[in-house]
């Protein structure tokens, strides 16, 4: 996702280069801001790339961290003020005036590709403002995304801070400085959660606990803060080592362990005892309400949770069917469930060692890569490699993750694999989750999208998870096509992958809508695939601790595979695979009713 997690300027002269407003059939308006008074006039199209750009800067301000992993460096000795009163209101002030703002502008005026964008953008605001009214900033982390696990990842060196200078050291500190105070404003936003009764559930404060108590260590250089000073570059100085090491370790030492020491304690000794014994979003204030925003929101669609509910039933009753054959073919005497118990627990399905499940992925990544100048015309110029989950979160960690690249191209894009659990981690899973999580799912479709250059840049860097894990659902069904699940034991890997989408339509609905209970959801899991249960136990977390995100792979496969099948059936043999990958992939991450429009438009011009 990973998360999460896991989001701007078109060059005019592209767009407008050598062309009147005659010519583009731009109508003549005023600047971006129309409560500043100017007698400069543009085009719609110059007023909505001056508005793009100016609220993707204005973001960045407001999210210095956020600026850090798009690869703008001017704000990187900033945490940011999230979770203040003055945080609150300066998002709420950035989405109005940006929303009353693109409304002054108008939309037939501008070329197809930035109406699209314009669609986004107003969409975005107003889904923005809606999520504002629910009070999240009560239940600031959980044990899914956790700003102590991301600001270690932050730290290691190997993710988007930089340390290369003595600036970038400094930077750092400072960082960490915004991070301790924020540990405080957490505990004080969680005790005005427990007055309104929007807490956790307690199953989840228990996971976030050993997270925490892993970060305290009895000295500085044993933290994992501490890896910068491990990593001093050979150019500096020892002067300037010898101070870096100084002022790490005083920091570490006196201000950000026992701010983390204090964390934990308020976890363990306040937080956990007023957590509640509810699972699901349906027991919080308004819960339903809320929960149908989330599905929602993280669907791009308008689709009801009872629909979404029976779509999971049905989906799941498809892939029991295709599952059954599989079993067939391969000669298995028994049923399902017993199939399902053979895969899950013989020897020969799984690895002996850590470093065999990853080797196993590099060959598949060279085979996989073999075919895809087959089905794309464009691919993403970055690379990926294959990385073993780290030790301190492995516990807790999803099966497998993607991270996106360096923007500038220094660094490459990240398949994480989840070794500490080889019984989670089949042979028969790992061709469907290469394609899912690397090439072409997520590094695809991300790391293009970073690549674009033609497009505003908070379509550059934002996402929608429908559009996003929708894409990595749809190249696993893709992967039948490349020739990669003529093994049956691997397309029954494939069938178990998109049974866990389809379980999870009916999981996260049951949990958060129905009145399911996290016992119920995992034995739902466990009744129909042959998942471990160590998996489906953090599966059914994952979804108590981010309702509504699960929904979104399923709901866009679906969406992807039937503007596909429509293309194919209107264009007949003028229908090219590739030209439709292009399309899908070379806007960025898009809301589903703007993706049909794009497709619908192009289906037009290609019948044209």
């Amino acid at each position: 996702m990973k998360k999460t997690i896991v989001a701007t300027t078109i060059a005019a002269s592209i767009i407008l280069g050598g062309c009147s407003d005659a010519q583009t059939g731009s109508q003549a308006t005023v600047t971006a801001d129309p409560s500043v008074a100017s007698t400069t006039v543009q085009t719609a199209e110059q007023a909505y790339l001056a508005l793009a750009d100016n609220y993707f800067k204005d973001s960045l301000k407001l999210e210095p961290i956020y600026a850090t992993f798009v690869g703008v460096n001017d704000y990187n000795d900033q945490f940011g003020s999230a979770l203040t009163e003055t945080y609150l209101k300066q998002r709420h002030e950035l989405n109005t005036r940006y929303l009353k703002q693109v409304k002054a502008i108008d939309r037939d005026a501008l070329s197809p590709a930035l109406q699209l964008s314009y669609d986004m953008f107003s969409y975005d605001r107003n889904v923005a403002l809606v999520s504002e009214t629910f009070p999240e900033h009560f239940m600031p982390m959980n044990q899914f995304y956790s700003t102590v696990i991301s600001m270690v990842q932050l730290g290691s060196g190997e993710s988007a801070q930089p340390f290369n200078t003595v600036q970038d050291y400094t930077n750092w500190l400072s960082r960490l400085a915004g991070f301790v105070e924020w540990t405080k404003l957490a505990q004080t936003r969680m005790d005005e959660g427990i007055a309104s009764k929007v807490v956790l559930p307690r199953v989840l404060v228990e996971r976030i606990i050993p997270q925490l108590q892993a970060q305290l260590v009895s000295q500085p250089q044993q933290s994992l803060f501490y890896a910068p000073i491990t990593q001093l570059p050979a150019s500096f100085t020892a002067q300037e080592k010898a101070q870096l090491t100084q002022q790490y370790t005083q920091f570490i030492d006196e201000q950000l362990l026992p701010a983390l020491s204090q964390l934990t304690d308020y976890f363990q000794h306040t937080y956990l005892p007023m957590a509640r014994g509810s699972d699901g979003w349906w027991a919080l204030p308004n819960g339903k309400v809320w929960y149908q925003h989330l599905a929602n929101s993280h669907t791009t669609t308008t689709m009801s949770v009872d629909e979404i509910h029976q779509v999971g039933l049905s989906e799941v009753a498809r892939i029991l069917s295709e599952m059954d054959k599989v079993r067939q073919q391969v000669g298995f005497e028994g049923d399902l469930n017993a199939f399902f118990a053979s895969l899950s627990s013989e020897p020969q399905y799984f690895f002996n060692d850590r470093q065999g499940l990853i080797d196993g992925y590099m060959a598949l990544k060279d085979k996989i890569n073999l075919e895809l100048p087959n089905y794309f015309n464009v691919m993403p110029k970055a690379d990926y490699i294959v990385k073993p989950v780290e030790h301190f979160r492995e516990q807790s960690a999803a099966g497998a993750s993607y991270d996106a690249p360096a923007v500038d191209g220094s660094r490459p894009g990240v398949f994480y694999i989840n070794t500490f659990n080889l019984k989670a981690q089949p042979k028969w899973g790992m061709t469907t989750l290469s394609l899912h999580e690397a090439a072409p799912g997520h590094h695809f479709q991300i790391a293009i999208k970073q690549e674009l250059s033609d497009i505003p840049q908070f379509q550059r860097f934002g996402g929608y998870t429908a559009f996003e894990e929708g894409w990595a659902l749809y190249a696993e069904y893709l992967g039948i096509e490349m020739g990669m699940f003529n093994d049956p034991y691997q397309y029954f890997g494939k069938l178990s992958d998109e049974m866990l989408r389809a379980m999870r339509l009916v999981v996260d609905t049951g949990l958060h809508a129905k009145g399911w209970s996290r016992e119920q959801a995992i034995e739902y899991m466990k009744d129909n695939s042959p998942m471990a249960e160590s998996d489906i136990i953090a599966e059914v977390e994952r979804y108590m601790a981010i309702p509504g995100q699960a929904l979104s792979y399923k709901v866009g496969q679906l969406k992807i595979l039937a503007l596909r099948a429509e293309a194919e059936q209107a264009l007949g043999d003028k229908f090219d695979l590739k030209a439709f990958h292009d399309q899908i992939l070379t806007s960025g991450s898009l809301p589903m009713a703007v993706m049909e429009q794009k497709i619908h438009h192009w289906v037009a011009a290609s019948k044209a």
